[in-house]
């Protein structure tokens, strides 16, 4: 089962995911505990996760041990596997790659564990595991509308794309080129590399695409994420190229305040909070009352200049 969620739906239904008895629970012993595995604590976006992640135990009064993933298939399956020697009551997991933590998820479910992923899904384990993220090949089409809408006579497009392997590249990349396939030849895509979700490579990649375009600029840089957007508008600020429209995705505070002050764009929000908050509510009501997990997909929206003031962390902005 899928549950598809809109921004205005999620804090509804958060109240009616299975965690009945949350209160009651604990009294006789010490708090349940959970192993949560992020991809890479150096993105901002799980920095973030985490701090909601933190919040949201306290209050369901749970234990959970945060394992930095470093970007690497073998520390964050190793990390699993280590967790289970300890005794932990589930997982969360945001794998690095979609199918190279399937033996690592397959030790979970051996053990009965609940198990669900956030934000990157997995494929390849011995039974479906519930996935709470969002919509990554939605929000990769979002992007392109947004493109057509604001540049009808067509667009010379560059894609930074994100670590590969990772599902949120992979699907946010398929987004955008089914849009691109429905634009038409108009909307080209002149250059196309991956700068691994970093700001550095980003800023690096958007260099060397611009000398290797010559005097043939770009119209539009579209990067998977807010860390590779960055490094390309350092990039155009260095080359001293203007004019053109650079689109990320995560809604960061710092991309807020570059689409405010008319640096940025767009960015594609897709609620670090909601997603994590969601998937340690089921887990706990799956260790609590059997609860079963469920799959829920959370709807992107684009926020620019125009929608600034929807911004979920408008507030974080300084």
């Amino acid at each position: 089962m899928m549950v598809r969620l809109s921004r205005r739906s999620l804090v509804l239904a958060a109240a009616v995911l299975p965690v009945a008895g949350l209160a009651a629970c604990n009294r006789g012993g010490g708090r349940d505990r959970i192993a949560v595995s992020f991809h890479n604590m150096a993105e901002p976006f799980f920095v973030v996760m985490r701090r909601e992640l933190m919040d949201e135990a306290e209050t369901l009064g749970v234990e959970v041990s945060v394992l930095d993933g470093q970007a690497n298939s073998a520390k964050q399956s190793a990390d699993i596997e280590a967790a289970l020697v300890q005794g932990v009551k589930g997982v969360i997991l945001a794998p690095t790659d979609v199918n190279a933590l399937a033996p690592a998820v397959n030790s979970v479910l051996k053990e009965s564990l609940p198990i669900i992923t956030v934000d990157r899904r997995i494929e390849g384990a011995s039974a479906p595991v519930a996935h709470v993220g969002a919509d990554n090949v939605a929000g990769g089409r979002l992007m392109v509308e947004w493109i057509v809408r604001t540049r009808p006579q067509g667009a010379r497009i560059v894609l930074l794309t994100g670590q590969p392997g990772s599902s949120s590249a992979i699907d946010r990349t398929r987004g955008v080129k089914e849009a691109l396939a429905k634009a038409g030849p108009s909307y080209a895509l002149v250059a196309e590399q991956s700068a691994n979700w970093s700001r550095d490579q980003g800023l690096t990649v958007t260099q060397n695409i611009l000398t290797s375009l010559g005097g043939s600029r770009p119209d539009v840089i579209l990067a998977e994420n807010d860390d590779m957007a960055f490094g390309a508008i350092e990039a155009l600020r260095t080359a001293g190229v203007t004019g053109v429209s650079v689109l990320g995705f995560d809604a960061t505070p710092e991309a807020l305040g570059m689409i405010r002050s008319g640096a940025m764009a767009l960015t594609v929000e897709q609620s670090p909070s909601r997603q994590i908050r969601t998937a340690l509510r089921q887990i706990v009501g799956s260790i609590r009352d059997g609860g079963a997990l469920t799959s829920v997909s959370i709807e992107p929206v684009v926020i620019t200049r125009e929608t600034l003031s929807s911004a979920e962390r408008l507030n974080e902005v300084a």
